[in-house]
């Protein structure tokens, strides 16, 4: 056996930060969300205590939904249109107005005792409401303090069947399969020659193996990977030769197909 022991070399884990915040509208509208100042998550879960005779006998922790305070210098100008703020005609806003359901990703950095930058995570809030909050504008003075805006955020929770639904994801840039983590960034921000896009809950899980999917990734330089996230697809023959089984195929001629994404 082995003593416990505190505080060793690279273990001191910690998390810290926000950075490249992304607005996804339900249009497909996608922008770039700078002068994120963070983002504080929370949940309601209630507790429930029970007792017999004066005595406690069961304590029940029941989970909650998703709530946050988001807070920022600016925001994208497409903002305006799902927080309640208008472009009535150029140069003319309408305040209060309804507002709608937005789909938000950022990340927060992740270090330790020996790196500072040792990776991050990728969130990611589906289908949310911002209800803003005050705004305390004061009078000029000698140096200038710049408005930090906030918003208290909830949402509706998405569905994945065998889970409970929920607002909130996080992918980890450490421990997620490398292809898979560039699939998703790829799909998040863009390339050179896709646009950046919004996979949805279900979408993100299949990347992951999740009802034993098989993902093609076409990389646009005439090579292409192929993820086996549940590892039922793919056997490798030999070091450099591999076979994939039940994929969904179109033989176009005796020596060419086409291989595409399958759910089953």
């Amino acid at each position: 056996m082995t003593r416990l022991a505190w505080d060793q070399v690279g273990e001191r884990a910690y998390e810290s930060g926000i950075d490249r915040g992304v607005l996804y509208l339900h249009d497909g509208t996608v922008a770039v969300w700078n002068g994120l100042t963070g983002m504080e998550e929370s949940s309601d879960t209630e507790q429930s205590a029970y007792y017999l005779d004066g005595v406690k006998y069961l304590n029940v922790l029941s989970p909650g939904d998703f709530s946050g305070k988001l807070k920022a210098f600016t925001y994208p100008e497409e903002f305006d249109q799902v927080s309640g703020a208008i472009d009535f005609s150029p140069g003319l806003s309408l305040y209060d107005q309804p507002a709608k359901s937005f789909n938000l990703s950022y990340r927060t950095k992740l270090g330790s005792d020996l790196d500072a930058d040792q990776g991050y995570k990728i969130h990611i809030l589906y289908n949310v409401i911002a209800n803003p909050d005050s705004v305390g504008r004061d009078t000029i003075k000698d140096s200038t303090d710049a408005v930090e805006f906030s918003w208290t955020v909830t949402g509706t929770p998405q569905k994945l069947p065998g889970y409970r639904p929920t607002v909130h994801i996080a992918i980890d840039s450490l421990t997620t399969p490398p292809d898979i983590l560039t699939l998703i960034e790829n799909t998040l921000y863009g390339t050179a020659t896709t646009g950046a896009s919004l996979p949805s809950l279900q979408e993100i899980a299949e990347f992951f193996g999740y009802l034993g999917s098989l993902i093609i990734v076409d990389h646009n330089d005439g090579t292409w990977s192929a993820i086996d996230g549940a590892d039922t697809y793919i056997t490798m023959l030999d070091a450099t030769t591999f076979q994939i089984d039940n994929a969904d195929t179109t033989i176009i001629d005796p020596d060419t197909y086409t291989i595409s994404s399958t759910n089953v």
